[in-house]
C-alpha cells in the first residue's frame, strides 16, 4: 500500500479515537460518574511508536488526552482513599445518616434514594440532601437498592471538657461590706413611675419619652440629702414590656409599686406583683397622685388584700407612703422608708476579685459600638477588665453613669454604662470577669457548642416528631389501599406521586403567597425584644404566615433593604433612623420603612399590614326583601313557568341585582330574575308596598310564604383576628 494512504488512515484512526474518548468524557459527566480512559482497539500503541516523527501534527491532541487520562487517574486515586474499603454489594451504614451520606456510602446518586423512597411513608417534599433518614428508611434504601447492609463501628466520641467561667464561691463574710440598695420601680403604665424617679433626682426623662411612656430600662444612682445611695430601675408598665420587668426584679433588692390613687389596682399592677413575688423581693407601697382630687388611697390598700399586699395599717408588713411625684410631696418619707427596708435587709457585697454583674441593657451605639447597662453585683470594675456575658466578650475600654460621665470604677450596686463589647449581648445576661482575652475566646467557644448540640437535639425532635406524622398519614392511605390487590395499590400510588419523581425537592417546595416577612429594629435590646415576644403571641397563621426574617438593633442599613426585598417584606424601626439615602434606597425598591417611637403604634400598623395582605371577602348587602303571596304559571312556547305573586316589603327590587329565595330560613336559590312585571308591564324596579309578578332564571317551584331577597355583592378587607393584647 502506498505510504502516504497508509499515514492518512492512522491519523483517521487516530483522531476517530481521540472523539470516542472525548463523548465517553461528556457522558460519564452528564451521568454523574467518573470518566475512565479507554483504549481503543482501533488503533495499537506500535503505530504511534512505529512512525513517532509523523505524530507530531496531532500532538496537540495526544496531550490533551495525557492530561485527561492523568487528572482522571488523579481523581480515582483520591476517592479510593476517601472510601471505606467494603465488600461488593454491601453499604456500612450508622445511625442519623443524611441522604448525601447514604448515597455517598452505596456509590449512587441522590435521585436514587428519593426514587426508592417514593413509596414509603416520607414526606418527599420535606426531604433534603442534608435530612437526617431513620434507621429502618436505611435498610429499606439499601434492600431495594439489591444491596446488603452492615452496621459501623461507632466511633467514641472524646467528651468536650467544659471551659465555661463559673460564679466564684460564696465570700468570707469578713470581707463584704455595705452597698447601696438595688430598688426597681415597678407599676401599671402611666401611673407615674418615670415621675417619680425623675422627681428624685432631678431630672427630665419623662419628658424625653415617647409618648410620655418609658420604652426600656433605665437605670440611674440617686443620691439622697442624708448621703444614702440608691440605685433606681425604671422598668416599663406597658402590656408589651412584661419579660423586662421580670428581669428587673431579677436584680433587685426591693420593690417599689406605684399605684395611682384615682385609677387603682390595674392589670400590670397585678403582674408586678407576681413578679416581685416570683423573685422573693419585699415590696414598699407607693400610692402616688395624691394631690388629685378623685384620689382614693383607701381604696387602693383594699383592692390590694385581694392580691395578698397587705399594709401595715392592716397588720401586715408592707409600707405604704401617699405621694404625689409631680410636686414632689412626700418623696422624702419614701426614701426613707426604702433607705429603712434596706438596713433591715443588711445587703452587703465583696468588691474584691473577679467581677460580677448583670445586663439590664443593651444597645448599639453608632460613636461607641455595642453597649450595655450593667449592675455590677460583686468586685470593682475597672478599665481594662476582661468580662464574658452570653456568647461574647469584652475588654473595658470606657465606662460611664447615668449622666454620660467617664467613671474610673465601679463597684457592687452601682449601674455603669459599660462600653467594649465585641457584640452585643442580651438584657438579662450574666456578667463574668476573666483572666486574659484567651480565656474569654474559651468561654465563648464553649457556650456557642453547647447551644449548637442543644440546637441540633431539638432539631431531631423535631424531625422525628414530623416523620411520625408523616408515618400516620401513609398509614391511613395503606388503610384506604388495603382492599386492592399489590399491582392495583402500585398503579394507584404511581399515578399520585408520578410528578414527584422528575422534581427536585427544592422545586417542589411551593412558596405561601400569603405571607408577610418582617424585619424588625430596635434601639436597644430590650425594646427588640419586647417586641418579639408580641410578635411571638400571633396565632393566625391560617389567614396569613408572619415570618420575621431578621431583627437587630441600630438604624435601617441597606442590608435590611436588601433583605425586605429578596423576601418581598417590610421593615419596622423602633426609636430607630434612616437617612435619606436609605429611604430614596427603598422607594426605589418598593420597600416600605415603619419607623415608631410608641410601641402599640408599630403594632398597629403591623396588623394594618397583616390586614392588606389577607383576600377580601364577599359581604352581601340587602336592597331589598318581599314575600309570596300567590303562586301560578304561564305558558311559553310548550314550556310551563313558575310565577311568583309577590309584595315588597322592605327597601326595593332591581332586576339587574341578583336575588336569592328563601324557604323557612334556608337559602333554595341563587341567580338572576327572568322577568319581573307589574300588573302587564315589564319593569325594571319594585319599590315598597308594590305587588309584583317574578320568574327566576332556574326552574324552581315556589310556596307561599317563601321570601324573595334582592342583594348586591360587596367586597369587604378582612382584619387579622390576631389580639395582641392591647
Amino acid at each position: 500500500m502506498n505510504r502516504g494512504l497508509m499515514l492518512k488512515f492512522e491519523n483517521l484512526v487516530q483522531l476517530r479515537a481521540a472523539c470516542r474518548q472525548l463523548c465517553t468524557l461528556s457522558y460519564r459527566k452528564v451521568n454523574r460518574a467518573q470518566w475512565k480512559p479507554v483504549q481503543s482497539s482501533a488503533h495499537p500503541v506500535w503505530s504511534v511508536l512505529l512512525y513517532p516523527q509523523l505524530w507530531q501534527k496531532d500532538k496537540l491532541i495526544s496531550i490533551a488526552l495525557s492530561q485527561h487520562r492523568h487528572l482522571a487517574t488523579k481523581e480515582e486515586i483520591k476517592k479510593k482513599k476517601k472510601k471505606v474499603p467494603l465488600t461488593k454489594g454491601e453499604v456500612e451504614i450508622k445511625q442519623k445518616m443524611t441522604v448525601e451520606e447514604l448515597a455517598r456510602a452505596m456509590g449512587k446518586d441522590i435521585d436514587h434514594i428519593y426514587e426508592a423512597l417514593l413509596y414509603t411513608d416520607i414526606d418527599l417534599d420535606s426531604l433534603e440532601p442534608d435530612s437526617i433518614l431513620y434507621e429502618d428508611h436505611i435498610k429499606l434504601i439499601v434492600k431495594k437498592s439489591g444491596m446488603k447492609y452492615k452496621s459501623a463501628k461507632l466511633k467514641e466520641e472524646k467528651e468536650r471538657e467544659n471551659t465555661d467561667a463559673v460564679k466564684r464561691p460564696p465570700a468570707d463574710p469578713a470581707v463584704l461590706t455595705p452597698r447601696p440598695p438595688v430598688v426597681t420601680i415597678l407599676g401599671h403604665v402611666d401611673h407615674g413611675k418615670t415621675t417619680l424617679l425623675d422627681s428624685l433626682r432631678k431630672t427630665q426623662v419623662a419628658s424625653t419619652e415617647a409618648g410620655g411612656i418609658t420604652q426600656h430600662i433605665g437605670a440611674f444612682l440617686v443620691h439622697l440629702p442624708s448621703g444614702e445611695k440608691i440605685t433606681f430601675l425604671d422598668t416599663p408598665g406597658h402590656a408589651a414590656f412584661s419579660a423586662m420587668r421580670a428581669r428587673g426584679t431579677h436584680v433587685t433588692d426591693i420593690v417599689v409599686l406605684v399605684v395611682a390613687a384615682e385609677d387603682g389596682v390595674m392589670q400590670q399592677t397585678i403582674e408586678s406583683i407576681q413578679h416581685a413575688k416570683n423573685a422573693g423581693v419585699p415590696l414598699i407601697l407607693a400610692i402616688n397622685k395624691c394631690d388629685k382630687p378623685e384620689a382614693d388611697p383607701e381604696r387602693v390598700k383594699k383592692e390590694l388584700l385581694a392580691h395578698d399586699v397587705v399594709c401595715e395599717e392592716f397588720g401586715g408588713e408592707v409600707q405604704a407612703v401617699n405621694i404625689s411625684a409631680l410636686k414632689g410631696e412626700n418623696l422624702m418619707v419614701l426614701a426613707e422608708a426604702t433607705v429603712a427596708l434596706a438596713e433591715m435587709l443588711e445587703l452587703k457585697a465583696d468588691p474584691t476579685g473577679l467581677v460580677e454583674g448583670t445586663v439590664i441593657e443593651s444597645r448599639k451605639d453608632k460613636g461607641k459600638g455595642p453597649v450595655t447597662t450593667a449592675i455590677i453585683q460583686r468586685g470593682t470594675l475597672r478599665k481594662g477588665c476582661v468580662l464574658v456575658a452570653g456568647k461574647t466578650w469584652a475588654k473595658v475600654r470606657f465606662m460611664f453613669d447615668e449622666n454620660g460621665k467617664v467613671v474610673d470604677a465601679a463597684s457592687p450596686g452601682i449601674p455603669v454604662e459599660i462600653m467594649g463589647w465585641k457584640e452585643v449581648p442580651s438584657a438579662g445576661d450574666e456578667i463574668l470577669e476573666v483572666e486574659s482575652e484567651q480565656r474569654a475566646h474559651e468561654v465563648v467557644a464553649w457556650r456557642t457548642y453547647v447551644e449548637q448540640q442543644e440546637r441540633m437535639k431539638r432539631d431531631v425532635e423535631v424531625i422525628e416528631a414530623k416523620q411520625k406524622e408523616h408515618r400516620m398519614e401513609y398509614e391511613k392511605k395503606q388503610q384506604k389501599l388495603a382492599h386492592l390487590t399489590w399491582r392495583q395499590r402500585k398503579a394507584v400510588l404511581y399515578k399520585a406521586n408520578k410528578h414527584l419523581m422528575f422534581s427536585k425537592p427544592k422545586e417542589r417546595t411551593e412558596m405561601d403567597k400569603n405571607v408577610l416577612s418582617v424585619i424588625v429594629k430596635g434601639d436597644v435590646d430590650g425594646s427588640v425584644e419586647a417586641i418579639l415576644n408580641i410578635l411571638d403571641s400571633y396565632d393566625a397563621d391560617d389567614e396569613c404566615k408572619l415570618d420575621i426574617i431578621h431583627f437587630g438593633m441600630g438604624d435601617i442599613s441597606e442590608t435590611d433593604i436588601s433583605l425586605a426585598e429578596a423576601f418581598n417584606g417590610v421593615v419596622f424601626g423602633f426609636s430607630v433612623k434612616a437617612n435619606d439615602s436609605i429611604k430614596q434606597l427603598a422607594a426605589k425598591k418598593g420597600i416600605k420603612i415603619k419607623l415608631h417611637n410608641i410601641i402599640y403604634k408599630l403594632i398597629e400598623d403591623l396588623k394594618d399590614e397583616l390586614n392588606s395582605r389577607l383576600p377580601p371577602t364577599v359581604a352581601e348587602n340587602t336592597i331589598g326583601e318581599a314575600s309570596v303571596l300567590d303562586i301560578f304559571s304561564v305558558t311559553v312556547g310548550k314550556n310551563k313557568i313558575p310565577v311568583a305573586g309577590c309584595r315588597v316589603q322592605k327597601g326595593l327590587l332591581d332586576k339587574k341585582m341578583k336575588f336569592k329565595l328563601l324557604r323557612n330560613g334556608d337559602v333554595i336559590w341563587k341567580g338572576s330574575l327572568s322577568s319581573l312585571k307589574h300588573h302587564k308591564d315589564d319593569v325594571q324596579v319594585i319599590k315598597t308596598g308594590m305587588d309584583c309578578g317574578l320568574s327566576l332564571d332556574k326552574y324552581i317551584e315556589f310556596n307561599i310564604g317563601d321570601e324573595i331577597i334582592c342583594y348586591e355583592e360587596k367586597e369587604v378587607q378582612q382584619t387579622t383576628s390576631w389580639d395582641p393584647g392591647f
